[in-house]
C-alpha cells in the first residue's frame, strides 16, 4: 500500500500536489502501457518500463499520468477486455510493480489515474465463464445480459442492436449438449460481454474494485464509456442503420443504449466512495468520464455536484482547425462547465483517435463523425474513415498546427490531457501491414476499417533504428517507422526548437504563472481568422488561423509555437504574451 506524504521533493517539483483541487487544472499524461516502454525486452511495454520513464514525465512538467488498462486480459481489445479488475496482467508486471509505480510517482509529485472499464468485462472473466456454465435464469447469468433469441427457434438476436466495432451486438451461446443456447449482449467486441447494472451485485462488485485501488494509492479513475452502463431493461429495437443493416449507435436523447437515466445513480454512488478518502494523505479521489454526448448540456449533467469530477471535452478533439470552429468550442464549453462549478477538460487526442499531427495535416481536419452530409443524412463513420485514409498527409503542416493547438489547449482554463507521443510530434502510422493489424475493428468491419493501431505504435525514446530505446533489441509489437529516428525523445531533448522543448517550456510557464490557474478568459478582437484572448490582466494568447501574419498586442513574448516573422505571428501558430 502507498500513501503520499508532503516532502520537499514533491513541493519542489509540483507545488500543487497537495492542493485538494489539484485536478481542476491538472495536465495529465496518458500512458498506453503496451506501447510506452519495454523494460523486460519482449516487444511489449510493461509497468517497470513506465517506472523507468517517470522522471521523464516529472521533468516534462505534467501533474499526473493516466495508465490505460493494465489488468489481466486476452488483449482482444487492447486491454479494455478485463479478465480481473484487481490484478496486473502478467504481460505488464505484478501488483508489487503497481505499488512501486504509485510510490515512485507520488515521490516525484505525480498523481496517478488508472482506467475503470465498467460497461463490460472480458469473456475470460471468471464470472462470465461461470455464467456460460450456468443455466438460463440463474444468478450467474443475471450478472450479464443473457436473453432468449427471437423467431421460431430463437435463431434471431433478442433485438437489432449493432456493435460499436461492427456486426450485431449479440452472440449466441452453445449449450453443453451442443445445441444453440441463449444470446449475450456485447455493445463492443464479441469478447466483451456487457455487465447488467440492474443487478445489485454488479454495483457492489465495482464498489470493491474502487476501494481496492484507492487503498493502494491510486488517485483517480478514467471511466471508459461512462455513458454506457445503464440500459432500458426492455432492450427495445432501435432505428436501423442504412449502412450496416443493424441498429444505429447514435447517442440521441432517449436512446435505450446510451446515457440512460440509470447512469446518474451509478455516478453518485462512485462519488460517495471517492469521498470516503477525503481525510487521507492523498485526499478525495477523482473521476474523469469518457462520454461522447451532444448537446453539451447532456454531458454537463455528468459533472454536476455529487456526480463525477470532470469529463473529457471531446468537442475540442473533434473540431476543425479553424478560428470559427475553435472559438465556438471555447465559447460553448467554458460557460456550460462553469455553470455547475466544474472545470473544462481539454483533449486533442488519445488511444482511440487519429494522431493530431496527421489529423491536422489532412484537407479535412475535423473528426466529427456525426456531422450532416448534404443529401445523405447521417454519415457512416466507417465510410468516412475509409475515404480519408488514402488522402496524403502533409506532415509538416500537421506538425505546425499540432504545435499551435498544444499551446492553445494548455492556455485555456481547466485541465488538459496529453496522449503519449504528442509531446514528440508523432504522426499516425498509416501504413502498418494488414497482417500486423491488431485492433478488433479490422476484422469486425470485414477488413475495411483499419482501426486504431496507427496511434498505438510504441514510443521512440532513443537511437537511430527500431526499437528506438522502447526495449533493448526486441522488435515492438507494432512496427515503428524508420523516420522516427528524427523524433526520439533523446534527439529532441537537446534541440531548443523541438516539439518536446516546446511542451517543456509551455508546462513550466503554465505551472509558474498564476494566470493559468486563476485568470478569467476575456476575448480580444484581432480579426475573424484570429483566436485571441487574455487570461487575467497579465497574459495574452493569440492563435493565427489566417493566411497572413498578424500583429501582436504589446508585451513580452513568452513562447511561440513557430518563430515570429519580423515581429508578426505567422499562420498556423500560437504565442503567449506577458502584458
Amino acid at each position: 500500500m502507498t500513501n503520499a506524504s508532503a516532502t520537499p521533493q514533491i513541493a519542489a517539483q509540483n507545488p500543487h500536489f497537495h492542493d485538494p483541487d489539484w485536478w481542476r487544472n491538472a495536465v495529465v499524461y496518458q500512458v498506453y502501457p503496451r506501447s510506452f516502454a519495454d523494460a523486460d525486452n519482449n516487444g511489449t511495454g510493461d509497468v517497470q518500463g513506465i517506472i523507468s520513464k517517470l522522471p521523464y514525465l516529472a521533468d516534462l512538467g505534467v501533474d499526473a499520468l493516466w495508465v490505460s488498462p493494465w489488468y489481466p486480459s486476452p488483449l482482444l481489445d487492447g486491454g479494455y477486455d478485463v479478465a480481473d479488475y484487481r490484478d496486473i496482467s502478467p504481460r505488464f508486471g505484478t501488483l508489487a510493480d503497481a505499488d512501486e509505480l504509485l510510490a515512485t510517482a507520488h515521490r516525484l509529485g505525480l498523481r496517478v489515474f488508472i482506467d475503470l472499464v465498467p460497461n463490460h468485462s472480458s469473456w475470460d472473466h471468471p464470472l462470465f465463464q461461470a455464467a456460460l456454465a450456468a443455466a438460463p435464469g440463474s444468478p450467474e447469468r443475471e450478472l450479464y445480459y443473457f436473453r432468449d433469441g427471437r423467431g421460431e427457434n430463437g435463431d434471431l438476436p433478442p433485438n437489432n442492436w449493432g456493435s460499436m466495432f461492427g456486426g450485431p451486438a449479440w452472440s449466441r451461446t452453445t449449450n453443453p449438449d451442443g445445441t444453440p443456447g441463449q444470446w449475450y449482449l456485447h455493445m463492443f467486441d464479441v469478447s466483451q460481454p456487457d455487465w447488467n447494472w440492474d443487478n445489485p451485485a454488479v454495483p457492489a462488485l465495482f464498489d470493491d474494485v474502487l476501494r481496492f485501488w484507492f487503498d493502494r494509492g491510486v488517485d483517480g479513475f478514467r471511466i471508459d464509456v461512462a455513458d454506457a452502463m445503464a440500459k432500458d431493461p426492455a432492450l427495445p429495437d432501435v432505428t436501423l442503420s442504412p449502412f450496416t443493416g443493424h441498429g444505429t449507435n447514435d447517442k440521441r436523447e432517449g436512446s435505450p443504449q446510451w446515457d440512460y437515466p440509470g447512469v446518474e445513480a451509478i455516478q453518485r454512488r462512485w462519488r460517495a466512495v471517492a469521498r470516503e478518502y477525503a481525510d487521507s494523505d492523498l485526499g478525495e479521489r477523482v473521476f474523469v468520464a469518457e462520454a461522447y454526448l451532444d448537446p453539451i448540456q447532456r454531458l454537463i449533467e455528468y459533472v454536476t455536484p455529487d456526480r463525477l469530477h470532470s469529463t473529457f471535452n471531446f468537442d475540442a478533439l473533434l473540431s476543425e482547425w479553424s478560428a470559427e470552429s475553435q472559438r465556438a468550442v471555447i465559447t460553448k464549453s467554458l460557460p456550460a462547465h462553469g455553470a455547475v462549478g466544474a472545470p473544462t477538460t481539454w483533449v486533442l487526442g488519445n488511444h482511440d483517435t487519429i494522431r493530431v499531427v496527421t489529423r491536422f495535416g489532412k484537407p479535412e481536419t475535423g473528426t466529427n463523425f456525426a456531422q450532416s452530409v448534404e443529401g445523405e443524412g447521417w454519415e457512416d463513420p466507417a465510410e468516412r474513415t475509409i475515404r480519408m485514409h488514402p488522402i496524403p498527409t502533409d506532415v509538416e503542416l500537421g506538425l505546425r498546427r499540432a504545435r499551435a493547438a498544444a499551446l492553445l489547449e494548455l492556455s485555456l482554463p481547466g485541465g488538459a490531457y496529453v496522449y503519449q507521443g504528442e509531446e514528440l510530434g508523432l504522426p499516425e502510422v498509416e501504413d502498418i501491414p494488414e497482417d500486423l493489424l491488431d485492433d478488433p475493428t479490422w476484422e469486425r468491419s470485414g477488413r475495411r476499417l483499419r482501426g486504431r493501431d496507427g496511434c498505438r505504435v510504441p514510443m521512440p525514446w532513443s537511437g537511430q533504428a527500431s526499437p528506438f530505446g522502447f526495449g533493448t533489441d526486441a522488435q515492438p509489437w507494432l512496427p515503428q517507422p524508420a523516420a522516427w529516428a528524427d523524433l526520439t525523445a533523446e534527439k529532441q531533448a537537446s534541440d531548443p526548437g523541438s516539439t518536446l522543448s516546446l511542451y517543456r517550456a509551455a508546462l513550466a510557464l503554465r505551472r509558474a504563472r498564476p494566470e493559468f490557474r486563476t485568470g478569467e478568459l476575456s476575448w480580444l478582437d484581432l480579426g475573424a481568422d484570429v483566436v485571441a484572448f487574455q487570461r487575467g490582466d497579465a497574459l495574452a494568447v493569440v492563435v493565427n488561423f489566417g493566411s497572413a501574419p498578424v500583429s501582436l498586442p504589446a508585451g513580452e513574448v513568452l513562447l511561440t509555437s513557430a518563430p515570429l516573422v519580423e515581429g508578426l505571428l505567422p499562420l498556423d501558430a500560437t504565442t503567449w504574451i506577458a502584458l
